[in-house]
């Protein structure tokens, strides 16, 4: 398995595009993009829990129901979301790209992040649209991910070449997510694309199972937004044998799945609103897998240890605070902390209580960009991973005025 170029373009069969339509006042930012597939594709999606949802969510649901589609189109700016007539909006966008493309409506997966609650006008998309056409391309990857961008300040793309049955498949995504990252169920606006041939019901099982330890153990900042929705397109262009059951083949597929989500799971972490820190907690020793799960996310959660590692202080006690209001029982009288960096790794924590080191040391350690909180529960043989980023004065300047 490799790390190589080309994000949702490098798979067979796959072109995207970017422009800016006019949704956005800024000229300069790309607010509509297009990923289309050169066949019908296998799809799956999954989508935030949150009771209030973009009305593009619906649409999608309701389009995909038979797992399948041919082409993505999403647009920043504005959320579609909490307004009268969002569905006809999403609806009447994939029925206008269902036309000039030449395929069924029904074939469309439409997405839309922004502001909430402001009305979508339909004439920028419509107007947009042909341009959007025209210039898609098979190495346009990295401006279709400029276009579903709000807040993000890094682009978010990565690709996977890996082997099945003798024939080389590849598989690449999108990401935008930068605020009201707390998901359940997904993350904000995730496009997979893939040439690897796999089932309908086999794509949807390996993108549920793999949330539940990537996606979902994202937080930026505990809000979970009603736009989410992660979706994967499998075109079956590398003409490997189709994958219909559990097995090797499916393992394989399952690896080269999480090495792109891991991969936008960092790089939506580190772009956290505001965020100058990556943090990555990783829990050991936990009884279960569910405890181990649910105290990661507890101290990524923790405002309090995202607050103390913006300022490089090594408040261990934060840490243990978020693990004792998480919710599970641990004991507490064995957990062990430490935190690391490229600058090394100190020990600050021992059996639930304070050891003497050296704070000078630590500050260094955790002046890095990339901070490891290590938690060993030493109660049991399951781990987890959550990310997450530092709390920082940039966060409330960004929020307190983004609708305006």
């Amino acid at each position: 398995m490799e790390i190589i170029s080309g994000g949702v373009c490098a798979a067979k069969g796959f072109k995207a595009n970017g422009i800016h339509c006019g949704i956005r006042k800024n000229k300069s930012k790309r607010d509509l993009s297009l990923i289309v597939s050169e066949n019908v594709a296998n799809a799956a999606a999954v989508y935030t829990t949150n009771l209030v949802k973009g009305a593009p969510l619906l649409v999608t649901k309701k389009n995909i129901e038979n797992g399948k589609a041919k082409a993505i189109i999403c647009n920043s700016g504005n959320a579609n979301t909490c307004n009268a007539n969002g569905v006809e909006i999403a609806e009447l966008t994939c029925e206008i790209l269902a036309n000039k493309l030449g395929i069924e409506k029904d074939d469309v997966v439409v997405a839309s992040t922004g502001v909430i609650g402001q009305p979508l006008d339909i004439t920028p998309i419509e107007n947009g649209i042909p341009q959007l056409i025209e210039g898609l391309g098979d190495d346009n990857s990295v401006i279709a991910a400029e276009g579903i961008m709000t807040t993000d300040t890094k682009l978010k793309e990565v690709a996977v070449s890996f082997t099945i049955g003798g024939k080389t498949c590849k598989i690449g995504g999108i990401a935008k997510g930068s605020g009201m990252i707390h998901p359940n169920m997904a993350t904000m606006l995730v496009f997979i694309t893939t040439d690897c041939a796999i089932s309908s019901e086999m794509l949807k099982k390996a993108l549920s199972t793999d949330i539940q330890t990537t996606f979902n153990m994202v937080s930026v900042d505990g809000d979970t937004s009603t736009n989410d929705m992660v979706v994967v397109l499998a075109n079956g262009q590398a003409e490997n044998t189709e994958i219909t059951c559990d097995g090797d083949n499916f393992n394989t597929f399952m690896k080269a799945l999480n090495t792109v989500c891991v991969n936008l799971c960092r790089k939506i972490a580190a772009d956290g609103e505001g965020a100058t820190k990556l943090l990555e907690c990783k829990l050991t020793g936990a009884k279960t897998l569910d405890i181990a799960k649910t105290v990661a996310k507890s101290v990524i959660c923790s405002s309090l240890t995202k607050a103390a590692m913006f300022g490089s202080d090594a408040n261990w006690g934060r840490v243990l605070c978020a693990i004792g209001y998480s919710g599970v029982e641990v004991d507490i009288t064995k957990i062990d902390v430490s935190f690391r960096s490229q600058k090394g790794e100190i020990l600050v924590c021992k059996d639930g209580a304070g050891v003497d080191f050296s704070e000078e040391k630590a500050k260094e350690i955790l002046l890095e960009s990339e901070i490891e909180i290590l938690v060993d529960l030493n109660d049991g043989e399951f781990s987890s991973t959550a990310w997450g980023c530092d709390l920082t004065y940039e966060y409330v300047k960004i929020n307190g005025d983004y609708r305006t």
